[in-house]
């Protein structure tokens, strides 16, 4: 029996076949696939917050206390107005990569160049402002004590109810505290950096100072406020004082649950290091098109397609500024 042999003829196009399906590029749609992919970890992720911060929602850190800070305005309260900055420089990123894009549909490379610079602008100065972020959370700004239970307590002034840095009120007493390094710990171990005050400095100072008083994580579902003690229950707290906290980090958070902490870290850092990702590639399809690449193409297509990664890196901060500071 004579086999016999079927050949097809190619179309010339990546996709064989159909053909670009819905009229897309096969490198289109596999940043399609990627974006997909992508947009079901990160709502897995804020999933995850979403159970969390439900099952604690009673000891949550209320986010208006926590990113107060603005650059060069020290000890000014501006609740959420830089994380705001933030989300607007970002979203503006968007404004010039779309800019970008069109600008590539009509072979207009200088237009192109201008925009990407100005997106490449836009995502460093956004890293840089989440850097920023990232420092003022981690020193911190008051510091607060955590019990033996695990509880975190903070101090507020009884006539204004406003918190009150552990410097102001703390008590020096002259002790001999050893920090942990490498050369005087166990098996040369080196250990957390030792706080600014001792628990026995900060019981001091409670007990000296009427007006300073104790709030506690807790917030109250009414008043959506935490729950504040008066002076004798502050000093009756005192037994369960375990250590100083300052800041926050993957073990201690002085702003509330430290759930709370891990998750920032962990999101915000995943997201940062996408956007980090898109500038580094926004440079290359930036000097790509100085070089004239994609003019000798006679396609800006790779803008597009960067492009859509952007814009997907925005839309996923749109999710996280709304999980973490909004809501």
């Amino acid at each position: 029996m004579a086999a016999t042999v079927t050949s097809t003829a190619t179309t010339g196009k990546t996709w064989d076949g159909g053909n670009e399906p819905l009229g897309a590029s096969y490198g289109k749609m596999m940043m399609w696939f990627f974006i997909m992919s992508d947009a079901l970890t990160f709502s897995g992720f804020l999933a995850a917050y979403g159970f969390s911060r439900f099952k604690f929602i009673g000891t949550w850190p209320i986010a208006d206390e926590v990113f107060t800070h603005f650059p060069f305005m020290h000890g000014v309260d501006a609740p959420m107005y830089y994380v705001a900055l933030m989300t607007f420089i970002l979203i503006f990123s968007s404004v010039t990569m779309v800019l970008a894009v069109d600008a590539g549909h009509h072979m207009k490379k200088t237009k192109v160049a201008i925009y990407m610079l100005l997106t490449i602008v836009g995502g460093f100065i956004f890293l840089g402002s989440q850097a920023w972020e990232w420092k003022n959370f981690i020193s911190g700004e008051f510091g607060a004590v955590e019990t033996k239970g695990g509880a975190v307590l903070q101090f507020v002034d009884a006539t204004t109810n406003k918190r009150v840095a552990l410097k102001d009120f703390a008590v020096e007493i002259p002790s001999e505290r050893v920090e942990k390094t490498k050369s005087k710990g166990i098996w040369f171990e080196s250990g957390a950096s030792l706080p600014s005050y001792s628990v026995e400095e900060v019981a001091a100072g409670l007990k000296a100072n009427p007006n300073i008083v104790i709030r506690t994580e807790y917030i109250d579902a009414k008043s959506k406020k935490k729950e504040v003690l008066s002076h004798e229950a502050s000093v009756a707290k005192i037994e369960d004082f375990a250590m100083v906290v300052e800041g926050a980090n993957l073990q201690h958070n002085e702003y509330g649950h430290k759930l709370f902490a891990d998750f920032f870290f962990f999101i915000t850092g995943f997201h940062g290091f996408h956007v980090f990702s898109g500038v580094i590639i926004n440079i290359l399809i930036f000097f790509n098109v100085l070089l004239g690449t994609y003019e000798k193409r006679k396609s800006y297509e790779m803008v597009e397609k960067v492009g859509l990664y952007w814009h997907f890196v925005d839309l996923v901060w749109v999710f996280v500024f709304t999980f973490f500071y909004l809501v």
